[in-house]
């Protein structure tokens, strides 16, 4: 009985071998499983699914170019079937035994177009691939009432793999869909349990949500007994408020996205023409979102609305444990009903101590009150089809970080923008009004930009703000502009950093594109850019960095001073970069990424003795 288990067992294992490999076998033992979110929520839920949802599919090429039909209503039906079942008493599905009962709340779901692309002359054996879904769940009570509606959008990228037969050319694709489906079915999960949390029924009139003391394990919060208790005017608005992170694990992590979400229902008989939600907490957790104050607007009987703050996270995040309070306040600024508080859970950063993350200590003795930072990172766009990138922000504030204590510059010679903070006026003054009233002709200038550019199908070059629009280029920023402005600076050096991707403006495949011009007519600032030509330098979830900003931050800490005389400069720091990031993106991530160091014509082969930072203590570069 054992010879047969195994043979069969081996018999299966070389199928799979056969069929896609084993990288492919890891990854499909290694896919994304749904978030445990709590206890199931008290109701049973019936749900409808819309054949634009169950029978949707696409098309895509192979790299062969032959077409194939996608068929993705299945699998993602499948898996929000079973995050109902996760966040829901009992699910009644059509056709079931159980179809003919009559649920608490019914759930209608239907699909937009999905939409799927895969880059088939990438290189190697892996492509990368985008696959945006877009649902639509509408949640009605038991008598048939509306109780709301919730969009659920995700969008997921990744390298596909080729399957390993003879012809080799059609992708593993299954896994990629699974994986996304999962964080569409993991939204819904949020999504409902914000509608519908414990303790929740919806009202047989459908007008109004009624709220119980019942604690929650997740991050959904009822209003607390004690301020329940506490005596505020008599207003017909009641609100909800949730705390939403973006892997759904209710702990929010270094460079994460999390969202407060605030539902507001009015159920008086009268229009209430002026309100406000209001978030407060601790400072160094509050300046992380640009509002804290949102204005609501008039709200008629039985309406409601739905409004969010919205912050990422800082690199290192200096609590552990902390309280947000959601107040409802009316346009005079009184109460309008009682305050919800949210308490947050934080990870903090793990760091060994020669870890970039780990910021050194202040180098004592090295203050240098002539010299400037400016550094922009853009993780998020106002624009949210804007790709992000993952980790711009961190980079930008670690950079700054660094200047500060291992470069001497004060405090006031720094200016860290950063994604809402990045628009383009916060860009242009800090360039033409900023920086020119600051510098002196012994000035060191450093300009560091984490974030996106995007390039003309004549090669101008265009940096992209937190406003910016990739069909308006009025809204982004030229950098011939930048240049110019760098330009006219009394300084003694200016240096240009550029970490990110690289876009192309034009009819893909159809225009022909000029490369991207870096290099300005006035020839007196030195680049250094992390990537030749088009594309995305890399990002690591592994370092929590771009990988050329990681190198750059290790080459600052020390690694890059061949002579070890304690001073970095700025040729020690060229040529570490150059040295260490192709090599790194080769072994670590089997591609290609070349950093470019463009000298400033007028002061080629000058200048590389400046002294950008002056670590205590020289780490040995491995």
């Amino acid at each position: 009985m054992n010879i047969h288990r195994a043979s069969a067992l081996g018999m299966v294992l070389i199928q799979l071998l056969a069929f896609s490999g084993c990288d492919t076998i890891k990854s499909r033992f290694s896919r994304q499983a749904l978030p445990d979110l709590g206890p199931p929520i008290p109701l049973t839920a019936q749900i409808d699914v819309d054949p634009s949802l169950s029978k949707a599919r696409t098309e895509y090429l192979d790299s062969c170019g032959r077409i194939h039909l996608f068929s993705i209503g299945p699998t993602v039906e499948d898996t929000l079937i079973q995050a109902a079942h996760q966040t829901f008493r009992s699910v009644i599905l059509p056709g079931s035994a159980e179809a003919g009962s009559k649920p608490d709340v019914t759930i209608r779901m239907r699909m937009l177009d999905p939409r799927f692309k895969i880059q088939t002359d990438a290189l190697y054996d892996r492509a990368p691939a985008e696959l945006s879904l877009d649902v639509l769940a509408e949640f009605f009570d038991a008598a048939g009432a509306p109780l709301g509606e919730r969009p659920l959008q995700v969008t997921r990228k990744e390298r596909l793999q080729l399957e390993l037969t003879q012809q080799r050319c059609d992708y593993v694709i299954d896994p990629f869909l699974q994986d996304t489906s999962t964080l569409l079915a993991s939204q819904f999960m949020q999504e409902s349990r914000v509608l519908l949390a414990p303790g929740t029924q919806p009202s047989a009139a459908g007008s109004s949500i009624t709220q119980t003391d019942v604690p929650l394990k997740t991050a959904v919060m009822s209003t607390p007994a004690s301020a329940s208790a506490t005596s505020t005017p008599p207003s017909p608005l009641s609100f909800k408020a949730t705390l939403l992170d973006e892997n759904g694990n209710l702990m929010l992590e270094s460079g994460e996205r999390l969202r407060v979400r605030v539902d507001v229902v009015n159920t008086g008989a009268q229009t209430v023409p002026d309100s406000a939600v209001r978030l407060t907490g601790p400072q160094p957790l509050l300046t992380q979102f640009p509002a804290t104050t949102l204005a609501i607007g008039p709200l008629a009987p039985g309406g409601s609305k739905s409004l969010e703050f919205i912050a990422t996270m800082p690199q290192s995040p200096v609590l552990q444990q902390a309280e947000l309070q959601v107040a409802l306040v009316t346009g005079s600024g009184l109460p309008a009903a009682p305050p919800q508080t949210l308490p947050v859970s934080i990870q903090p950063t793990a760091s060994l101590p020669e870890d970039v993350d780990h910021i050194p200590a202040a180098t004592t003795g090295a203050q240098r009150p002539g010299d400037y930072l400016l550094a922009i990172g853009l993780s998020s766009y106002r624009e949210q089809e804007i790709a992000a990138r993952k980790y711009a922000a961190l980079d930008a504030e670690t950079v700054a970080a660094y200047f500060q204590t291992l470069g001497g510059l004060p405090q006031n010679n720094v200016r860290l923008l950063r994604d809402w903070s990045a628009l383009r006026p916060d860009i242009e003054e800090a360039l033409l009004d900023w920086l020119p009233a600051k510098t002196t002709k012994d000035s060191l200038v450093v300009v560091y930009f984490a974030g996106q550019a995007l390039v003309s199908p004549a090669g101008e070059t265009f940096l992209i703000p937190y406003d910016g629009s990739l069909g308006s280029p009025s809204r982004l920023y030229p950098l011939k502009e930048l240049q110019s402005a760098l330009g006219r600076l009394k300084a003694k050096q200016v240096v240009f950093v550029f970490d990110g991707t690289v876009l192309k403006n034009g009819a893909e495949g159809r225009t022909k594109m000029a490369p991207p011009k870096w290099t300005g007519a006035s020839g007196s600032v030195l680049q250094m850019i992390a990537t030749t030509g088009f594309g995305k330098s890399l990002e690591s979830d592994t370092l929590h960095h771009g990988l050329f900003t990681y190198y750059l931050l290790r080459g600052l800490r020390g690694e890059a001073d061949v002579n070890r005389n304690g001073e970095v400069t700025i040729g020690e720091v060229m040529a570490y970069i150059t040295r260490k990031v192709p090599a790194a993106a080769r072994s670590s991530f089997k591609q290609e990424q070349q950093p470019q160091i463009l000298s400033a014509p007028r002061t080629a082969g000058k200048d590389l003795d400046s002294i950008l930072t002056k670590p205590p203590i020289i780490p040995v570069a491995d």
